[in-house]
């Protein structure tokens, strides 16, 4: 019973974790409908960000972490994206992974392609005890970040405004903005929303692993497209519960499997998912405008 409880807690951080990145590859996704793969940098740029200011006050770091992140967000939807607005999929495609390849190899440029590390307060790598449980405070962060920001974004989304606009252009881009949407208002939006919650995962991953390098965004940009075809193109809910499927089938596959598998576990992983794929290959949530255009 107890091996279960554990289970679930570390399913439970983990997926709120997974949920965060698929999120902010999502919510671009549903608008500008192409996944952009320079979202992990946006990661790397939250972590060095901790780094270069790590003799400031811990929570002075967070906010200089959440404005340089959001900033970055907004200039690669300035810069990069909307010139190429029009044009097709593949070129957006491209330019997020030429962005990508850029910043991975500015940061090497400049600040070296070692491994740096932060020291965060140690109250964040601390463990306390329930029952013969050992939970670590991290965990119990990342599931109260994961569900604030959530649910915040999902307020936000019903009852906003923006949120709304967002929506009808998620549903249909082209019909919003000839009833008044503003197009740049609605992108640069989505992009800083998604900035905000890639600065959120970036602190987290800072605070797990303790250290940055220039690659720290690749494998989490591959759970979050993972995550976000899993759930269903064009679904927020289905993209945070595709991390937290990915979340359940990696943690249950590091308990179950014998300790010689263990290493391949992320291979088990991937292969559950395939075969997730084959069972439902329109995702778990399926959207209407979705499936308008299929």
């Amino acid at each position: 019973m107890r091996t279960v409880i554990q289970s679930a807690i570390d399913i439970l951080s983990l997926g709120s974790l997974y949920a965060l990145l698929a999120l902010g590859v999502a919510l671009v996704f549903g608008i500008m409908r192409f996944i952009n793969f320079a979202h992990g940098e946006l990661l790397m740029v939250g972590g060095y960000s901790l780094f270069l200011a790590r003799e400031l006050p811990f929570v002075f770091m967070i906010l200089v972490c959440i404005a340089t992140v959001v900033l970055t967000a907004l200039l690669f939807e300035r810069v990069a994206f909307r010139p190429i607005r029009g044009a097709n999929p593949a070129t957006q495609l491209v330019t997020s992974f030429a962005l990508s390849f850029l910043l991975q190899n500015l940061a090497m440029l400049t600040l070296g392609p070692r491994a740096k590390s932060v020291g965060l307060p140690t109250v964040l790598t601390e463990q306390f005890t329930v029952g013969g449980l050992r939970i670590a405070k991290l965990d119990i962060l990342t599931v109260v970040l994961g569900v604030v920001l959530m649910a915040s974004l999902g307020f936000f989304l019903k009852r906003s405004t923006l949120g709304v606009q967002m929506r009808a252009s998620a549903e249909n881009f082209e019909m919003a903005r000839l009833v008044g949407v503003k197009a740049n208002t609605v992108i640069a939006s989505a992009f800083a929303i998604s900035g905000l919650l890639a600065a959120s995962a970036a602190i987290i991953l800072v605070a797990k692993t303790g250290t940055i390098t220039p690659g720290l965004g690749l494998k989490p940009v591959v759970i979050a497209f993972v995550a976000t075809i899993m759930g269903g193109l064009g679904s927020l809910s289905g993209a945070a519960l595709g991390g937290f499927v990915l979340s359940f089938l990696s943690v249950t596959l590091q308990t179950l499997l014998p300790l010689d598998l263990r290493p391949f576990r992320d291979a088990f992983v991937f292969g559950s998912v395939v075969l997730i794929f084959l069972l439902r290959p329109q995702g778990l949530i399926v959207v209407r405008s979705i499936k308008e255009r299929v």
